[in-house]
């Protein structure tokens, strides 16, 4: 199996179980506030950070070299977990999923004043289409807009915030700081807001919390192996794939059948973030903020991978001083297994 075939396998069952984790939220959505699933999630995803807090070695403080930034990327997690566990317990999970695919040409959009990004004429019309395809799946005056809408728009743009904040600070920070932070964020203002909705909850409902956590945990894993096995361009599709988990586990679990309008929202929307995609992985001169992103918009419970585990990075070839004895070729040891080979020597004639 090819390296980008590997990958693709990789991301299509990351994404699967990240759609699956979703179901968990929806359905305690139906029992309990977002505030009280985004909260405990949080507090058992914690002893899983603290494992892979344990393998950072990068020598350095919690500090942020970056405060204001890590304030502002911090705001952004609380509102996307927040408002993604909102929407996905009001609304249908392929409508939820169609608005948040909109992050592609959000963070394209925030790339220009954030990262100096150049947004060419054909990536630009790719927004605007994209962004038409947003407002065929809301169909603002022909249906009620609810707030599970406004909060899908509101996670999508929180995510990808987020995101484009890690592409321009990451290469200062800490991966511990980059993750940590957010987590403490959503630990913090939920464990406050939890004082006025909080409801006491069976056994079996805490397990599914902690069914959520531990499922994001592992479906970042695989993120992490999907993209150091394949190419970014290859991987970051199969996002898309959640739309078909959507209406899967929709039609399933809650009776849910995506009508037209968002079945053509939605391809209108992945379209042309397949098409930002493809023309970023052609381009010599933009900084790729799509492809370089990562395809998942932060919940709360998603443990960011560190920035060097996204990269494929060659062997690097073994580097022998000049002053180690084995550097140089001995001749008394020619010919025995792991030393230099003997060196052909022309035959002598019987006159010599």
């Amino acid at each position: 199996m090819s390296s980008n075939a590997r990958g693709a396998l990789l991301a299509l069952l990351a994404f699967a179980i990240f759609a699956t984790h979703d179901v968990f939220i929806k359905v305690l959505g139906g029992s309990y506030s977002p505030i009280q699933i985004v909260f405990f999630s949080v507090l058992l995803a914690f002893p899983l950070a603290t494992v892979s807090l344990m393998r950072d070695a990068t020598p350095g403080t919690l500090l942020p070299k970056h405060p204001w930034w890590m304030l502002l990327r911090t705001l952004a997690a609380v509102v996307t977990g927040f408002c993604a566990f909102y929407a996905f317990t009001v609304l249908p999970l392929a409508q939820v999923y169609a608005i948040l695919f909109a992050s592609p040409l959000l963070i394209t959009i925030l790339a220009v004043p954030l990262l100096g990004e150049t947004v060419r004429l054909r990536r630009g019309l790719a927004v605007i289409v994209g962004l038409i395809g947003v407002l065929v799946v809301l169909r603002p005056g022909s249906t009620e807009l609810e707030l599970g809408h406004a909060a899908a728009l509101l996670s999508a743009i929180g995510g990808s915030l987020g995101s484009i904040i890690v592409r321009k600070i990451g290469a200062d920070e800490r991966p511990v700081v980059l993750m940590l932070f957010p987590m403490l964020g959503n630990f913090v203002v939920m464990g406050i807001a939890l004082v006025f909705v909080y409801q006491p909850m069976p056994i079996e409902h805490i397990g599914m919390l902690a069914v959520i956590s531990v499922f994001a945990f592992i479906a970042g894993l695989l993120v992490i192996a999907a993209y150091k096995s394949g190419e970014a361009v290859i991987v970051a599709p199969m996002q898309y794939s959640q739309i078909l988990w959507a209406t899967a586990y929709g039609m399933l679990f809650f009776g849910e059948t995506p009508d037209g309008a968002t079945i053509l929202g939605a391809s209108i929307i992945i379209a042309s973030g397949l098409y930002i995609v493809l023309r970023e992985s052609r381009s010599t001169e933009s900084g790729t903020p799509v492809l370089r992103t990562r395809a998942r918009f932060e919940t709360g419970t998603f443990l960011r991978p560190r920035p060097r585990e996204m990269e494929k990075t060659a062997a690097e070839p073994r580097i022998v001083p000049q002053s180690a004895p084995s550097a140089g070729a001995r001749p008394h040891l020619r010919g025995l297994p792991g030393r230099v080979p003997p060196v052909a020597e022309p035959r002598r004639k019987d006159s010599d």
